[in-house]
């Protein structure tokens, strides 16, 4: 059997095989789609198949290179895509009830052409947390998507489909959405490479809305190469999406082999460093060694950071919100229901104040990044939670899962600096946990090659599950 065949193939492995015609975009798919189907009840990654839709993508790639012609560089790959992105001919649900109503979209978000004119294979649509409100992914809908590398515990969210989808060796790239950590958290809980690019850097067109101060895309990956290889896909200005930048592409996957030479690397302190379990403090150590960093840097009033993003995304997303809230409010996850509600009653001198907060912080952080590059933080404050866990302990306190799974991501996204998550095997245990290397705004090189240097290391790796 081709190695393209395998569960956990990599993208470029794949691209590789199918364009030098070793084996066919369409034998790819057809392997994908088997997985998918033998794995749906055990994982409850997907929602929707969209099996007709991959089958026509492969063979186009095989009759595009059947031709002579280059059907690019994600030739064959099969892709997956969080419930909230547009595929032209499928309803797009996000996660909700509600929305399964609404007709088929009509046209496929911009990061999915993007894809797809790289010859990648969309094999269809995962689930999510309700409207992306959510770090769990146990959705009262669509049911919880289980952890591949633990069934009792969660996937993360709100891309918890994304991570599983991949984590699981049902398709080697994914694409998720991160509003306060929503790609992080997922790629942490299930040992992926997970990339939060500058807020702005990647079109959001035809992605389903939760906060539009602070939503991102960006992809899920089990290798650096295919992260850096999906993120250069996507990029580039898209006037569908007013906050997409108009600054060329800067691709990343020519630079993976630079190393870190020159690059200053520090570690967050203080709010980093105080909450959270003994493993993943551990694991920002162990990445710390690795890179010989010893700048140890704190930023200011973090908590007044994750308090005011609390009051942006709870306003943005209550208002979005408002009139479904007010005509079907049965018909919402009551998880999500009631945080929108409250956001939707929230002043608007608390939003305005939250925001002017949010503009002194970023100049407080571009200080920082006069004497880093990167800086170092972990992802999640405890490895994969048990399904249906309202509690944690996090620092010798009880808190509750849901709104604090991203207590170390929400500060980071709040000014949308650009975030890898790093995964390692936690040191205490069977669970993987991932570190956070963050950059200054549209540096997502120089993270990526700091990421591609921890793998070739054997640092970190995405962390593998068997699939029987």
């Amino acid at each position: 059997m081709s190695a393209a065949l395998s569960a956990h193939a990599t993208a470029a492995t794949i691209a590789a095989a199918v364009r030098a015609r070793d084996v066919s975009a369409l034998a790819v798919t057809e392997a994908a789609l088997e997985r998918i189907a033998r794995t749906h009840d055990r994982f409850n990654a997907f929602t929707t198949i969209t099996a007709e839709r991959a089958r026509a993508e492969a063979a186009a790639v095989d009759a595009a290179l059947a031709a002579g012609r280059d059907p690019g560089p994600l030739a064959g790959v099969p892709y997956a895509v969080k419930d909230l992105f547009d595929l032209a001919g499928t309803v797009t649900w996000a996660g909700s009830k509600i929305l399964r109503e609404n007709p088929p979209a009509t046209r496929d978000a911009t990061a999915v052409a993007r894809l797809r004119a790289a010859g990648a294979v969309c094999v269809g649509a995962v689930n999510m947390g309700e409207f992306a409100y959510d770090f769990v992914t146990e959705n009262a809908h669509a049911g919880a998507t289980l952890n591949p590398h633990d069934l009792k515990r969660s996937a993360g969210g709100s891309s918890g489909g994304s991570g599983a989808a991949v984590a699981g060796g049902l398709v080697p790239l994914s694409l998720g959405t991160d509003t306060n950590g929503s790609i992080r958290v997922p790629a942490s809980f299930c040992g992926l490479w997970g990339l939060k690019p500058t807020y702005g850097r990647l079109s959001r067109a035809g992605a389903f809305p939760f906060v539009a101060s602070l939503d991102h895309i960006g992809p899920f990956a089990r290798s650096v190469a295919d992260l850096a290889l999906a993120y250069d896909t996507m990029q580039g200005p898209d006037a569908l999406d007013p906050a997409c930048t108009t600054r060329a592409p800067e691709l990343a996957s020519p630079l993976l082999h630079a190393g870190v030479a020159g690059l200053r690397i520090g570690v967050l302190g203080g709010y980093f460093s105080t909450g959270g379990d003994p493993a993943v403090h551990a694991a920002v150590e162990r990445v710390a060694t690795a890179l010989g960093a010893i700048r140890r840097l704190e930023l200011p009033v973090v908590e007044c950071a994750r308090a005011a993003a609390f009051v942006i995304t709870a306003s943005e997303g209550g208002c979005l919100h408002m009139e479904r809230l007010r005509t079907r409010a049965a018909d919402f996850d009551p998880a999500a229901r009631d945080r929108l509600l409250a956001g939707a009653m929230l002043p608007a001198a608390w939003y305005a104040q939250a925001q002017k907060f949010r503009a002194w912080w970023r100049e407080q952080i571009q200080l920082v990044f006069r004497d880093v590059d990167v800086v170092l933080a972990p992802a999640t404050p405890v490895p994969a939670t048990a399904l249906g866990q309202e509690t944690m302990m996090v620092g010798g306190r009880e808190m509750l899962v849901r709104p604090n799974l991203g207590m170390f991501t929400q500060p980071i996204s709040f000014v949308g600096l650009p975030v890898v998550a790093a995964p390692l095997q936690a040191a205490a245990g069977p669970l993987p946990v991932a570190v956070q290397l963050i950059g200054a705004p549209w540096a997502e090189a120089s993270i990526l090659r700091v990421a591609r240097h921890l793998e070739q290391t054997g640092v970190c790796a995405s962390v593998a599950v068997p699939l029987s």
